[in-house]
């Protein structure tokens, strides 16, 4: 039996995805849509296998995203997978620790 997980977004994830489409529309009209574009791509793979990538820290597991340097960081429980930030693999995952603490 197949197990459907939902993609749930913390409100910061959210903010995370905007900002950085915004950035790459910024440095040239389209590119924001070629990252959306990637990041629907690794959202649907994320879905189909939410346990292909291993926890790297906290219980928190990070999918790269394709052609751009990002990564989706998400806790997964039985039918949840819950993004938490998505960032540039330049920063430190330690500057977002507060939203481990963010309710649910």
């Amino acid at each position: 039996m197949t197990t459907h997980y939902s993609l749930l977004f913390s409100d910061e994830s959210g903010l995370d995805i905007r900002d950085a489409y915004l950035w790459y529309e910024s440095r040239r009209p389209g590119l924001g849509e070629e990252f959306e574009s990637c990041l629907e791509d690794a959202f649907y793979l994320l879905t189909r296998s939410p346990r292909l990538n291993q926890i790297m820290y906290k219980g928190i597991r990070v999918h790269y995203i394709s052609r751009f340097p990002y990564g989706i960081h998400y806790l997964l429980d039985e039918l949840n997978i819950r993004v938490m930030a998505v960032f540039h693999t330049s920063r430190n995952p330690s500057s977002w620790d507060h939203r481990l603490d963010e309710a649910w």
